[in-house]
């Protein structure tokens, strides 16, 4: 698989709980309560977009792993 992989990363909200967030995106794409939560989101839309690179912070910023979802099945049904 080649091109360039897509990232979501899972960090902390300064208001309160745990946001995914693209880079050099100005606003989260969603926030959730708890970090575990925000991480299972991830790695949903991860699955589903295919090729991406889910990156999940501490609490202090550092990056504590990251794992890369490719899409497993294509959704098309089309025979040949």
């Amino acid at each position: 698989m080649g091109g360039k992989k897509n990232q979501i990363h899972v960090v902390k909200n300064p208001n309160g709980g745990w946001c995914n967030k693209r880079p050099h995106a100005q606003r989260a794409s969603s926030c959730h309560e708890t970090q575990q939560s925000a991480i299972d989101y991830a790695i949903f839309k991860a699955k589903t977009q295919g090729n991406t690179e889910v990156i999940i912070h501490a609490e202090n910023g550092k990056i504590r792993s990251a794992n890369t979802y490719y899409r497993k099945n294509d959704p098309r049904i089309i025979k040949g």
